[in-house]
């Protein structure tokens, strides 16, 4: 019988701290590019614009990086990648993985492939990122047709 701990629903896994650091070099970044392009006089105007549109452009890329998430409700999962997200059932699901080395967690699908969830990657909060692998998998053992797998992520 599935475990019947684990968090509550709906919830959100994502790499806080990596978001953070992100979205901090990002407006870092489009702030320094911003003044340089004010302050220096010899400038001309499409330089100047071109100096903020850079600025812009890095922290687009910065809000794309942290953009990854993985949300858990009673009906199943959204995976937000990148660029692409992705809605499971909860029967879709037969296993989480988080092993040592993985970038981040994969879930193994009922139609035999693999879904990378990079919402949730060890990167520099390793610890948080087990628990919510954990927690993940304990979702889809309650609610699904999960197994646990995977040295590392329980």
């Amino acid at each position: 019988m599935p475990p019947a701990d684990g968090p509550g629903l709906p919830v959100t896994f994502r790499p806080r701290r990596s978001r953070v650091v992100l979205l901090a070099v990002g407006v870092a970044m489009l702030v320094t590019l911003t003044v340089i392009a004010l302050i220096l006089d010899r400038l001309a105007a499409g330089e100047r614009a071109s100096f903020i549109a850079t600025g812009l452009l890095a922290l687009a890329v910065m809000w794309l990086l942290a953009r990854p998430h993985v949300t858990a409700d009673a009906d199943g999962v959204t995976v937000v990648n990148l660029t692409r997200s992705r809605r499971l059932e909860w029967a879709e699901i037969i296993a989480v993985n988080l092993r040592s080395g993985d970038p981040w967690v994969y879930l193994d699908l009922a139609d035999g492939t693999s879904l990378p969830a990079m919402g949730i990657q060890p990167g520099i909060a390793r610890a948080q990122a087990v628990r919510d692998a954990a927690a993940l998998r304990s979702l889809a053992e309650r609610y699904g047709t999960g197994r646990a797998d995977g040295p590392d992520a329980g």
